[in-house]
């Protein structure tokens, strides 16, 4: 797909004359209204005519009452809900072309000549048959009387654009599909719970997830809960797997571990081409080891519940995208699917994925199981070193603590264990190193860690300037070749202070490597940093709550104060995940008249359509409206504009029309277990760093000592775009504002124009964000998420 020419679009012009409809088809997955919700308003916003098509094609061919004009508030409180407020069914009429034409006379007879799908890939193939044969259909209506040649000229050709909703993340061409992320969220609440009877009494549990071709929830789902096994489709085991698991179960018995977990896809095979099932399972083990075993088979709980922080996020920017594609169409432009590569909506040729999905599942089939592997992409693969070495790693945390920090610690003390390293824990950050506090950590000392929230090491913001000395003779007293350090904008800072004193301690001359972990999302070289998910869900979930207390109280409107520092990610994300009317951030200068602006908008909205209102506000950086009226305000955005100025400036305009009520989120925001994301972006992440350790040490061996000291051997691992990349933290300096600790550059700020949209704002949408990924038919990212 081009880019498009313009960058900003006027979206009031747009859809003039335009009619679209949306459906959501197949089986529903939790994020799919975020979806309808944002497609529904843009395009209302864009002058077109928006329509419901309610219980999916099957609405579409029996028409009448499925077939129904939309408006901005049919779609409010939606955001949260989970499965499909307009419905799914799977329909045989339209699989058959006498079906299909009475859809066409459906879609005619209203003038809709723009279709918007919501389904997997058996939905989107419907779709683009479909389009395919409009031409056709339209003749045959006009042959048979239902139409007039007038209705035909005027619907000559049908646009349509598919969105992928799918827990089981199965289709090709995005690195994440509407409801995957909420799946995980159900599955590892289970996970967790089962953990805590699995230990009190010593038991064996095997979990079977959805997954019938495609084994990402069981993958993902063991490396977010340290899984002892796992059975995906994609890679049967290989013959003897059930002695080689047995051997592994009892090991881990015999190192004094209370539990062990086995996933199982439900589509789990071995390399005959036969099932392989809980049951399986659960009676090889009480066989052969008389282990307590219980099976437990989750089933459709897993669509189940409220959507995550991410499901909103990426349905709402989807369902823009999908808008735009649709008002952008030609008669020669193909269909198209709506994408998210790295951080970037995209649209992509809508058969090609399709045929690429499809190859897959032959590929299974046919028994080409490494074929089947490269066209998911590489987050399958396994890829561990051969070569072993012996050197001493230290790992510590550094700066506030974080959901997902102990994940990243496990996952590098447990790969530098296996490239046969000996790693140190560090306890309370360069605090800790300067005083010793240093001992071995071992493999079973990390066991349980994913699941485990704040930081298990200890974390102090001391940077370590001023005991530069200290940490110089504990680095040589301990023999550390390497340091991993764990945290935020401190761990950031420390890490250069560390490099920049190399030139007088030789000691700091060892590779370094800084993983960012930090609710606020501001450390440079990263688009994304552990514990930031976890947080964003944290506030979304509370901002439900407000909600519906504020839905239970007529004319109310809520002020909600987040953390973030002056970073206005957590308040940005937020209100596009809850649905803010504003967002009040650093990044953008807020002015009286912009708070007059909102406070005017809010009072039309009450007046007329809302009885009910929130308002979020971040402490450092942000306060959002939403369309349920709240607010949100990063608790750094303005040292005049606090909380309370902007809470008595909503209670006095208000007076008469609405009242006012403010929540200040704290450190809650800190706490918590961490979500899927964040264990398996830490796991990642703390494996990565070692391996690069591993290699870097190779590199800075020189006639029987360690000696680093060039740019490349002190960097950040961060997550840019699609890649997990290695940047040299020296280079990083120039991105960096110091004075207020964040990046020059964030990549989340070209999104808010979609949270101000979908707010009813009367602004214009910034499209730069676009990248030409028409070449780009991948599975997945390499974070896997």
């Amino acid at each position: 797909m081009s880019k498009n020419p313009h960058p900003t679009i006027d979206p009031t012009k747009m859809g003039l004359g335009r009619s679209i409809a949306v459906l959501t088809s197949g089986g529903d997955a939790q994020g799919m209204n975020a979806a309808v919700r944002a497609t529904v308003r843009v395009g209302l916003y864009t002058g077109a005519k928006v329509y419901f098509v309610h219980e999916g094609y099957q609405g579409l061919v029996d028409g009448g009452d499925n077939i129904r004009p939309a408006t901005w508030e049919s779609v409010s409180m939606m955001l949260q809900l989970g499965g499909t407020v307009i419905g799914s069914a799977r329909c045989k009429d339209f699989r058959a072309r006498e079906g299909r034409m009475k859809a066409a006379c459906n879609l005619v007879k209203l003038g809709i000549t723009n279709l918007c799908v919501i389904g997997g890939d058996g939905s989107l193939t419907g779709a683009n048959q479909f389009r395919t044969e409009w031409s056709g259909l339209l003749v045959d209506l006009v042959k048979a009387g239902k139409i007039t040649e007038e209705e035909a000229k005027k619907s000559s050709h049908l646009n349509i654009v598919g969105m992928v909703g799918s827990i089981d993340n199965d289709f090709c061409g995005t690195d994440m599909t509407i409801g995957t992320d909420s799946a995980l969220h159900r599955i590892i609440e289970v996970v967790d719970a089962i953990a805590t009877t699995a230990q009190s009494h010593q038991r064996t549990f095997i979990l079977e997830v959805m997954g019938r071709h495609c084994g990402y929830l069981a993958l993902v789902t063991a490396l977010a809960c340290g899984a002892d096994w796992v059975f995906i489709p994609e890679m049967p085991p290989d013959d003897g797997w059930e002695n080689h698991l047995c051997r592994r179960l009892a090991d881990q018995r015999a190192r004094g571990c209370r539990l062990n977990v086995i996933i199982v896809a439900e589509g789990a095979m071995s390399r005959d081409g036969k099932p392989i099932t809980s049951d399986q399972i659960k009676k090889l083990v009480t066989d052969r080891l008389s282990f307590d075993t219980r099976t437990t088979v989750l089933g459709h709980v897993q669509r189940g519940g409220t959507p995550s922080a991410f499901d909103r996020i990426l349905g709402s920017r989807m369902g823009v995208e999908a808008v735009m594609a649709l008002l952008e169409a030609t008669p020669d432009t193909p269909a198209c699917v709506v994408s998210l590569s790295g951080n970037h909506a995209v649209r992509l040729p809508l058969m090609e994925c399709v045929q690429v999905t499809k190859d897959v599942t032959a590929a299974m089939a046919e028994g080409r199981f490494e074929d089947a592997i490269k066209l998911r992409g590489n987050t399958t693969e396994s890829d561990l070193p051969d070569s072993k070495t012996n050197i001493n790693v230290a790992v510590m945390n550094v700066g506030a603590p974080c959901a997902g920090m102990n994940a990243a610690v496990r996952a590098a003390v447990r790969m530098g264990l296996i490239q046969g390293h000996n790693m140190l824990a560090v306890h309370d950050g360069f605090d800790g190193l300067a005083q010793g506090q240093v001992e071995p950590i071992t493999w079973t000392s990390v066991s349980g860690w994913t699941g485990k929230g704040g930081s298990v090491l200890g974390t102090k913001r001391t940077l370590p300037a001023k005991i530069l000395e200290d940490i110089s003779l504990n680095i040589a007293k301990f023999n550390i070749h390497a340091l991993v350090i764990i945290g935020g904008f401190e761990a950031y800072m420390g890490g250069l202070e560390l490099v920049q004193a190399r030139e007088k301690y030789e000691e700091m001359c060892i590779p370094m490597v800084v993983i960012p972990a930090t609710v606020s999302n501001n450390v440079p070289g990263s688009d994304f940093s552990i514990g930031a998910d976890t947080a964003l869900n944290t506030i979304t979930s509370t901002c439900d709550r407000i909600k519906q207390s504020a839905a239970g109280t007529k004319r109310r409107v809520f002020i909600v104060e987040t953390m973030g520092g002056y970073c206005g990610y957590l308040a940005t994300m937020a209100g596009l995940a809850a649905g803010a009317d504003a967002a009040y951030i650093f990044e953008e200068k807020i002015a009286i008249k912009d708070l007059e602006m909102n406070v005017v908008h809010l009072v039309e909205k009450m007046k007329t359509t809302v009885k009910r209102g929130l308002i979020l506000s971040f402490p450092d950086s942000s306060t959002m409206i939403c369309h349920c009226p709240f607010c949100i305000r990063n608790e750094n955005c303005n040292a005049n504009y606090t909380t309370d100025f902007i809470f008595n400036l909503y209670s006095e305009e208000g007076k008469g029309i609405f009242d006012c009520r403010k929540n200040v989120l704290g450190h809650m925001q800190q706490g918590g277990t961490p979500t899927p994301f964040d264990r398996n972006f830490g796991t990642k992440m703390g494996a990565k760093s070692v391996l690069w350790i591993t290699d870097k040490l190779k590199q800075c061996y020189r006639h029987g000592r360690i000696f680093a000291n060039t740019p490349d051997s002190a960097c950040v691992l961060g997550m840019r775009k699609r890649a997990l990349t290695f940047q040299p933290l020296a280079d990083l300096k120039g991105d960096t504002d110091f004075e207020h600790r964040i990046p020059k550059t964030q990549w989340w700020l070209k999104i808010r124009p979609i949270m101000k949209i979908l707010a009813k704002y009367d602004i214009k949408l910034d499209t730069s964000e676009r990248t030409d990924m028409e070449h780009v038919i991948k599975k997945r990212s390499p974070l896997g998420m």
